[in-house]
């Protein structure tokens, strides 16, 4: 490139100044030096400029190369303000880009082009001064140019606007045409890295909006392979090494990898080098690296590291005046800095510029900016910080005061804004402020508007799990501690099972939902469908397909937004209020059992009542380590000395915990003999609080006094009671039986045990289909489900804790999973009997979502589930199976899935009576109604 730039400057010194064809040749030559610039950052290669000005005074206004001259001179412009700052070289670059747009009117075939440029110039010059009317047109311009040749850069003025307003359709059509883009760029292709380089930054914003694991690692490899293609001695080798240590840092943050981190660093002193005192970019080099510092200290604890980023943020401050776009990111780092180095140090003066910077910045946030609860929760613990320290009221007034701006929020609520309100009810409760309940309400509420606006995939999780960490049960405890029991219920029902919760927004009975007039017709149709798609592409989606589920989950959040705006509608899929969760003790109290690390509680809901309030004299340590043993004692259950543990932890279940519930149960006139509904939380998931009991003589346990249901929510068994059998005249029922799955171990009693079903519900059923071994695969399994409403399913059952949406029942041809059990859509499924082993066992890490094989029975439909809590010992299987559905049968001979919890009850009485070692007989539970 060097020789073609001096070839081209010698040709041009053979031609006189009044030659016709200098201009062309200084046009040309003034490319070359550019190009030189874009490859090799020869500083002096950019006073192509001039030659650019020369070829552009040569050019009459009818002149055929005019065109070429302008945009030349601009683009040359346009490298030199990118490289130096100089504001006047952009204005100007701007005005010659419009010049040349004119020569290019509407059918030029450089029409696009022009359009493309003056668009990306427009959008610097937003970032310069952040005028939102530059950024409008540049998104306006762009969107002309890809109407006529798709822009590779258009998706960044969408990323920007994004990242300015928080509108969710910018980020993901920017991402859809970032890909569009790399895919017309394939190695080898002069603009690839820059493709890269986009691309890689819109899944970097995406994943600070929602969470997602995988946009980062996505970003991450992506701007490693930019990186790759700009060497040292590349114009924007500076842009990728900032890039890439950005994303490094966010997945430090998230995983805690330290190694993250420290390439983070050394990227980011790699960045600064290249962009010295005038350098344009300087600033954004000095804030990356002090911020990655700050968080290296914050970890490791090292002073030089905190000093060193407080001195960088200042330096960034300097060059980031008041009007530039970056002011108040940079106020807001070197705030955060100067209160991490009060905290380790305790001088009062760091503290008062930390909170007089969060003010400023706060004054560049205003409502509507999608960082200003990022600034509120800031400014608020501040404050906070001050009020520990010095105990001034005032501070301590307006700490909570920011913090009630939050519920305000008026755009797509992000983490951030989810994270902002669950720091206010943290400060609350620590201080004890009277608005602790309605920072739970808010935090909440913006879980369900968090969650609503992820796609149906079990990749967002994570994202769940983190989200919801503590929040439902701590906001019942502050419930109760307020007295406001009926909140209690409400908040800890949106807050526990999220994931089911969202799924079962997409299977509700939109038979129900009839709307008035061809438009309401037309929108329950939209609405039924898009929830039909979501539903049937669970977890199937690739990584390109993404967006396109994320546009669907947008699609359906819109009209579902449409549908809440027509009259009595206006709830319609919102969090249940109490008079509809009341509706789940209609056939019998629900207790709620509650863990907090602020208390421990259990609440009985009763059908015609206020809840009743129980007190529990324990910690949620102590829940955790009677859960942790009892896991512990699963495990070995068989070895001799095991039942004496067990025997031991019942005890203290039933002393603790069921004993309190049991005494009020009976002031409250509820019968022995009655049916009851467990609804534990957190911890108490995982224990078998149906078999609680003192096992002394003369003394009734539970099972002797109540008949015990569980439920993972109220809304769960509220769905179940409402849901009406159709064609309740016929019952078409399934025994599968796999005792030969693929590389498992055989299961010797199953064809017996589907042998007995058999013989007793042959001759009663509309339709007893049976399905062993070789037949019993996946697809015919799932096949089976869609012609029979009654399920009894012998195999092994095989938990996954660590992708609980994995944890399957083992078939002939390989795992049926959770995944394809959500993905399914049966008609009208009654009952299933999962004769397997730990069908209510799931992720240990996250309790309250109940990611198991029975409860996603229970969400796929099914209105009482047979499961088991650990392993299931195959002679009791088969006794208990023989039992039950005697008792399953009503006096008109039919089965009646109500009577399931009876039947299991009588099924296990029988083992008692029988001496079957206890951990044999309690095993199995009954789930719904």
């Amino acid at each position: 490139m060097a020789d073609d730039a001096e070839q081209r400057r010698a040709v041009l010194q053979k031609y006189s100044a009044g030659y016709s064809l200098r201009s062309r040749f200084l046009n040309n030559l003034a490319n070359r030096l550019r190009n030189r610039f874009s490859r090799q950052g020869v500083l002096a290669d950019l006073d192509d400029v001039e030659q650019c000005r020369a070829a552009l005074r040569r050019c009459r206004p009818s002149h055929s190369d005019l065109s070429d001259c302008l945009n030349n001179l601009a683009v040359s412009l346009w490298d030199r303000f990118r490289q130096r700052g100089v504001p006047s070289d952009l204005d100007e670059c701007i005005e010659l880009h419009r010049d040349a747009l004119l020569l290019h009117p509407p059918g030029h075939s450089l029409r696009s082009g022009s359009l493309n440029n003056l668009a990306v110039s427009l959008g610097d010059r937003f970032l310069q001064r952040g005028v939102p009317s530059d950024l409008d047109e540049s998104i306006e311009l762009h969107r002309d140019a890809l109407l006529l040749l798709l822009s590779t850069i258009s998706p960044s003025s969408l990323r920007d606007r994004f990242r300015q307003r928080g509108i969710l359709s910018d980020l993901d059509e920017s991402i859809e045409l970032h890909r569009d883009a790399l895919l017309l760029h394939p190695p080898g292709h002069s603009d690839r890295s820059y493709s890269l380089n986009n691309l890689a930054n819109s899944l970097a914003d995406r994943f600070l909006q929602w969470g997602v694991p995988s946009d980062l690692d996505e970003s991450i490899e992506l701007h490693r392979d930019a990186l790759l293609l700009r060497p040292p001695g590349h114009s924007d080798r500076s842009s990728s090494l900032n890039n890439l240590a950005v994303s490094l840092r966010d997945r430090f943050r998230q995983r805690g990898v330290l190694s993250d981190l420290d390439e983070s660093i050394e990227l980011h002193r790699d960045a600064l080098l290249l962009h010295p005192p005038g350098h344009s970019l300087r600033s954004g080099s000095l804030n990356n690296l002090a911020v990655s510092l700050g968080d290296r200290f914050l970890q490791r604890g090292v002073p030089s590291d905190l000093d060193e980023c407080i001195e960088l943020h200042r330096d960034a401050l300097l060059l980031r005046p008041p009007g530039h776009s970056d002011r108040s990111s940079s106020l807001h780092n070197l705030a955060i800095s100067l209160r991490d180095r009060f905290r380790q140090r305790g001088v009062p003066s760091d503290l008062d510029e930390s909170i007089e910077l969060h003010r400023d910045a706060l004054l560049l946030r205003p409502p509507g900016h999608s960082d200003r609860s990022q600034s509120l929760n800031n400014l608020a613990f501040s404050l906070g910080d001050r009020f520990k320290q010095r105990g001034v009221p005032s501070d301590l007034d307006e700490s909570f005061n920011l913090f009630s701006q939050l519920p305000h929020t008026s755009h797509a609520v992000s983490r951030q804004d989810l994270a902002a309100a669950k720091s206010w009810a943290a400060a609350a409760e620590e201080t004890n402020h009277t608005s602790a309940l309605l920072a739970y309400q808010t935090a909440l509420k913006f879980l369900d508007q968090h969650v609503a606006l992820l796609s149906s995939s079990s990749r967002n999780f994570d994202v769940i799990r983190m989200a919801t960490a503590s929040l439902a049960v701590d906001a019942f405890s502050c419930s109760i501690r307020h007295r406001a029991l009926t909140t209690a219920v409400e908040l800890v029902e949106q807050g526990r099972a999220v994931f089911w919760t969202q799924l079962a927004r997409l299977s509700s009975p939109f038979d129900e939902l009839s709307l008035p007039g061809d438009t309401g017709v037309v929108l329950v149709e939209e609405f039924k469908q898009l929830s039909s798609r979501l539903r049937a592409v669970f977890d199937r989606s690739t990584e390109d397909q993404s967006s396109q589920i994320r546009q669907l989950t947008i699609q359906w959040n819109d009209v579902l937004s449409r549908i809440r705006m027509l009259p009595d509608l206006s709830r319609f899929l919102l969090p249940p209020l109490f008079s509809d969760l009341q509706k789940a003790a209609e056939e019998g109290p629900v207790i709620i059992i509650n863990a907090s690390q602020y208390s421990c509680d259990a609440l009985i809901v009763l059908r015609d009542q206020d809840p009743v309030h129980i007190p529990i004299d324990i910690t949620q340590t102590y829940v955790s380590e009677l859960s942790t043993e009892f896991q512990s004692v699963a495990e070995q259950f068989g070895c001799s000395d095991q039942q004496n543990k067990l025997v031991g932890i019942l005890r203290k279940l039933w002393h603790h915990i069921v004993e309190p519930v049991v005494q009020a149960l009976r002031v409250l006139n509820v019968r022995p003999g009655s049916r009851i509904w467990w609804c534990p939380t957190a911890e108490f998931t995982l224990l078998p609080l149906h078999a609680a009991g003192p096992y002394e003589r003369e003394r009734d346990n539970l099972p002797q006094i109540y008949i015990s249901s569980y439920t993972p929510t109220l809304a769960t068994l509220v769905r179940a009671r409402q849901r009406v059998s159709q064609n309740a005249s016929s019952q078409y029922f399934v025994a599968i039986g796999q005792g030969n799955p693929e590389g498992g171990k055989e299961l010797r009693c199953v064809a017996p045990e589907v042998a007995a079903i058999a013989r007793r519900l042959a001759p009663i059923v509309s339709s007893f289909t049976s399905i062993q071994d070789s037949d019993a695969t996946v697809q015919v399994v799932l096949d089976a489900l869609n012609d029979n409403q009654w399920l009894h399913l012998a195999c092994h059952g095989m938990p996954n804790r660590q992708r609980p949406f994995e944890s399957s029942f083992a078939m002939r041809d390989g795992p049926l999973m959770i995944k394809d059990i959500i993905r399914s859509n049966w008609q009208n499924p009654e009952f299933a009997f999962l004769s397997a082993c730990h069908t209510t066992v799931g992720d240990e890490n996250s309790p309250d979502e109940s990611i198991h094989l029975a409860a996603a029975m229970q969400f796929s439909g099914f209105r009482s589930v047979i499961g088991s809590m650990w392993s299931v010992d195959d002679d009791v299987a088969q006794q208990v199976v023989s039992t039950f559905y005697d008792k399953l049968v009503d006096d008109s001979g039919r089965l009646d899935c109500r009577r399931a919890a009876v039947a299991l009850h009588k099924a296990v009485k029988k083992l008692r009576r029988n001496n079957v070692p206890l951990e044999r007989q309690i095993v199995f539970v009954h789930i719904g109604i």
